[in-house]
């Protein structure tokens, strides 16, 4: 598997990066702002947080893996390698948000200690609903 690499604040994204986000999202995120860092494995796979440090919260903003290497566990990988990084860093609250639709993300994430704790009713422009995540870190599954 690649090495994770890291991208902080003000940085602008590779360009398979922005493919890889356009192709999943229609859109790039764009430069990274002054609370956002991502990481990722070159080629592969990337991550976006949004880091809240006065409240150790970091929230998963996107996250992307390219279609040719899914079920490959290399989501898994990735979130376990920025939860370490976000360990490091001092955060103790993981959160996110994703469309009740979205079930291999869901899947993953709650294979990965990730639990459900609420709904945003018609949160996402076609009226769709998002589950919110939470995950405590350090914190022994259940």
């Amino acid at each position: 598997m690649n090495e994770l690499f890291h991208l902080g604040p003000g940085s602008n994204s590779p360009a398979w990066v922005e493919q890889l986000d356009r192709d999943c999202f229609t859109e790039p995120w764009g430069e990274l702002a002054d609370h956002e860092q991502a990481w990722g494995f070159k080629n592969d796979a990337f991550a976006i947080w949004s880091l809240h440090a006065v409240v150790a919260e970091a929230e998963l903003l996107r996250i992307a893996v390219d279609p040719r290497h899914r079920g490959r566990g290399l989501g898994r990988a990735l979130l376990d390698a920025c939860e370490a990084e976000l360990i490091r860093m001092g955060f103790t609250t993981l959160l996110l948000e994703v469309r009740v639709s979205n079930a291999a993300g869901r899947a993953l994430y709650e294979a990965s200690g990730w639990k459900q704790d609420g709904l945003r009713k018609a949160y996402y422009k076609n009226g769709e609903d998002a589950a919110l995540y939470r995950k405590i870190l350090g914190a022994v599954p259940k």
